[in-house]
């Protein structure tokens, strides 16, 4: 704990931005995550069980609790045109915060190194008054800087796990939309 306190105590304020920033990306990321990822499951368990409704003959119609639900219900007759409308904005709904994450993913390891580059100016700077630099008063000094570039990457990492993730999640209910449209324009061209 005291080696984490020097660290920043000797850091640039540019460093200490670049460090806050990258906090503020991982912060963000997992929010974004949990609360999408939570809401996805749960659409897709209430998609999964209307679809199952309508195959298995229970029902002629989605669930009340689908998302195409309340499209439909403002229409006489299901066509084409409608479902589309209502998978797309349930797909863009649920996938609120991918861009997000797609952001933070692909910038997070450049502003850790943003703040490495920072820091070994600095060590450079400091290096500079001393009149001698041997490699036991360097090496620590490069090393304290190549921290922004780690946090930078894993971030980055984790951004861009989540947002695969995520990404397949939406997929899946993108499918189960679908599906569920398809048997209703089924059952309307029988009709």
């Amino acid at each position: 704990m005291g080696s984490l306190i020097t660290y920043f105590i000797e850091s640039s304020a540019i460093t200490i931005f670049v460090l806050l920033l990258l906090s503020g990306y991982f912060i963000t990321t997992f929010w974004i995550f949990f609360d999408r990822y939570h809401i996805l499951n749960s659409r897709i368990s209430t998609e999964a069980t209307s679809l199952k409704a309508l195959y298995t003959g229970q029902s002629k119609s989605v669930a009340r609790t689908s998302l195409i639900f309340t499209y439909l219900s403002r229409v006489t007759i299901p066509n084409k045109a409608i479902l589309e409308a209502a998978s797309s904005d349930a797909i863009r709904v649920s996938t609120k915060g991918l861009t997000m994450l797609s952001i933070v993913a692909s910038t997070s390891p450049f502003i850790g190194l943003f703040g490495t580059v920072i820091g070994i100016l600095e060590t450079f700077t400091k290096l500079g008054t001393q009149s001698s630099a041997s490699l036991s008063v360097v090496a620590p000094a490069i090393s304290e800087a190549l921290i922004a570039t780690a946090v930078g990457i894993a971030v980055a990492t984790f951004a861009y796990t989540f947002h695969l993730i995520l990404k397949r999640k939406a997929y899946e209910l993108s499918s189960l939309l679908s599906s569920q449209s398809e048997v209703i324009l089924s059952q309307v061209s029988e009709d």
